[in-house]
């Protein structure tokens, strides 16, 4: 354990990119779309509509790149595991068939891009491999070979797996992709920003409200356009409607330096639990990226059998994995990223609700969000400009969806410690009480200074749960139900959450 505490707690991708600063939002702006949500999605949309004459206004609460996209492993790929087989299972053929097309076209789109915009992301061509490593998983990998070659994808079966360990077998799909993607979205903003279009960083969204003009409401000004699109990981604007069929999946990746990695392929596993790996060479050094260690957010173990336990832990099973079974160094990054899965395995894109009218959303990426949320992008892009997308049916965000089962575990209405008296706790330390009826949240700050939040989730009322962090991550308070997450002092930090923790008097 003590060896991943020395590890950066940072993205490989954020701490290898020259990051261009925007500025804030000053004042109130109006332009023909606005796009709320500066990642993948967001700004391949916006650099299409305007490609397509419109001007656009990308709204970013943080940084370009630092979101979901920044954390990501970096492959461009539509081989999603065994996504084929679970998708014509559920939807048929010709659904899964769409899918990838449109998975197709966004690794198509992105090669287009770095090329039209001269985006040094470090784009390059390699072969994806999902595969087994022993006999009991090969009729699958074998079957979702052969579903995806019948599906018109580059597909074919293989036993031939360039890694340091025995494989069975695996679906080889030719000519997918893998870049640097914070590069990539730098790339998009600079195109984008400029000629009456423009790009704003540190402008946090507060409100959207449908209408001509429709309205993007922040505390530095608002926006006032034609059109908005909610590009965010968790959509706003939205009634709670995708709570109910997404959800939040956390997972793990480290970043180690090796040498002999082949740098023409990347691969996932289908044995449990998952594992996710890429190599890349960044300012000189070679390192491998080994991902895994998901689980439904406040779930612990829950999802894809991992052994559970704390952030720590599950860093070091991915350290340990990538020293013994791939020949790398001790870890020198490890981060970690929230994703939303849809709850019948398709993402969404085109009207926020359906009855909007001028509100577009784009979300439900299932951790394939370089592919998925290029090809949403492109769907989006043609809506809002009067044309149809040839996968709009695919990913219809106004479908109904049943709602995901809630995950083991977790419960709206724990059972929480009456108060009795002001605790003694740590600084940066927080727990939960009833206090007087009322879930309170009560916490030390980095001074030692208690103080004390209500323990409501402002999205649905959930109650938030006291997260400790690890390392350098800072601790947070968890939405157990759709996954909202606050810092300390109760700021909003991911949705759908949009407003922050009621501040309450320390009782006494």
């Amino acid at each position: 354990m003590a060896d991943i505490a020395r590890s950066k707690v940072m993205s490989l991708w954020i701490a290898t990119a020259d990051s261009p600063q925007y500025s804030r939002l000053d004042g109130n702006l109006e332009v023909d779309v606005a796009v709320i949500g500066g990642g993948i999605a967001g700004l391949t949309a916006a650099l299409g509509l305007k490609r397509r004459g419109l001007t656009v206004a990308v709204l970013e609460a943080s940084r370009i790149g630092t979101g979901v996209t920044g954390n990501t492993t970096g492959k461009v790929s539509s081989l999603h595991r065994l996504a084929y087989t679970k998708l014509a299972e559920d939807h048929g053929e010709d659904t899964a068939r769409a899918y990838g097309q449109a998975n197709e076209a966004g690794l198509a789109h992105v090669a287009a891009t770095v090329e039209a915009e001269g985006i040094d992301c470090g784009f390059r061509r390699v072969t994806n491999f999902t595969y087994a490593e022993g006999p009991e998983h090969l009729a699958a990998v074998r079957a979702e070979a052969e579903l995806a070659a019948r599906l018109g994808l580059p597909a074919s079966f293989t036993t031939d797996v360039p890694l340091p360990f025995p494989v069975a077998g695996a679906v080889r799909f030719a000519g997918q992709a893998q870049f640097h993607a914070v590069k990539y979205l730098h790339g998009l903003a600079r195109a984008v920003d400029g000629g009456g279009s423009t790009v704003v960083e540190r402008t946090e969204v507060r409100e959207v409200r449908d209408g001509t003009p429709a309205l993007a409401v922040t505390d530095h000004g608002t926006v006032r356009a034609r059109d908005i699109v909610v590009a965010t990981n968790v959509p706003m604007g939205d009634s709670g409607r995708y709570s109910g069929s997404l959800t939040l999946h956390r997972s793990y990746i480290v970043a180690s330096p090796a040498e002999g990695m082949p740098r023409d392929s990347t691969f996932i596993s289908v044995d449990e639990p998952t594992r996710s790996i890429l190599t890349t060479r960044e300012n000189g050094t070679d390192y491998v990226l080994v991902g895994g260690e998901g689980h439904r957010v406040s779930a612990g173990g829950v999802d894809g059998g991992a052994a559970g336990g704390s952030s720590a832990d599950r860093f070091e099973r991915l350290a340990r994995f990538s020293r013994e079974r791939l020949g790398s160094e001790h870890a020198e990054y490890r981060w970690s990223t929230q994703d939303t899965l849809p709850a019948d395995g398709l993402p969404f894109a085109g009207l926020l609700t359906p009855g909007s009218r001028h509100l577009y959303v784009i979300t439900g990426l299932r951790k394939w969000g370089l592919t998925n949320g290029t090809a949403a992008a492109l769907l989006v892009t043609d809506a809002v400009t009067g044309a149809v997308s040839p996968w709009a049916t695919v990913f219809d965000s106004t479908r109904a969806v049943p709602r995901p089962a809630p995950a083991a575990g977790t419960t709206a209405e724990p059972h929480l410690a009456p108060w009795r008296g002001l605790p003694r706790l740590a600084p940066k330390e927080g727990a939960v009480f009833d206090v007087g009826g009322r879930a309170t949240a009560v916490y030390a700050d980095a001074d030692g200074e208690t103080h004390a939040l209500s323990a409501r989730c402002t999205h649905l009322r959930c109650v938030v749960e006291f997260a400790p962090g690890s390392g350098d991550a800072p601790p947070t308070w968890d939405c157990p139900c759709h996954g909202s997450r606050y810092a300390l002092d109760g700021r909003v930090i991911q949705g759908p959450a949009e407003k922050d923790l009621e501040r309450r008097p320390l009782p006494g």
